[in-house]
């Protein structure tokens, strides 16, 4: 199927899945790499409390602040 087939199909909100080979697909810069990073407990604690203040994982709260960070920055 040609790229303007699927585009038309799109467009009228019709299911391209079938289309699309999702075992490819990847996210232009963001990428994953694992680091590693030490914190003194009583900042654990803190990430802990406030994770769970807000029902999510302390490293979901550490991404979201350093980026709100770097985009300051930047």
């Amino acid at each position: 199927m040609k790229a303007k087939d699927i585009d038309k199909k799109f467009n009228n909100n019709e299911d391209i899945s079938p289309y699309l080979d999702t075992a490819k697909a990847r996210r232009p810069k963001q990428e994953q790499k694992r680091v590693n990073v030490d914190f003194p407990i009583w900042m654990i604690h803190l990430l802990d409390k406030e994770a769970k203040r807000l029902g999510v994982p302390r490293q979901a709260i550490i991404k979201v602040w350093i980026a709100e960070r770097l985009e300051k920055a930047s």
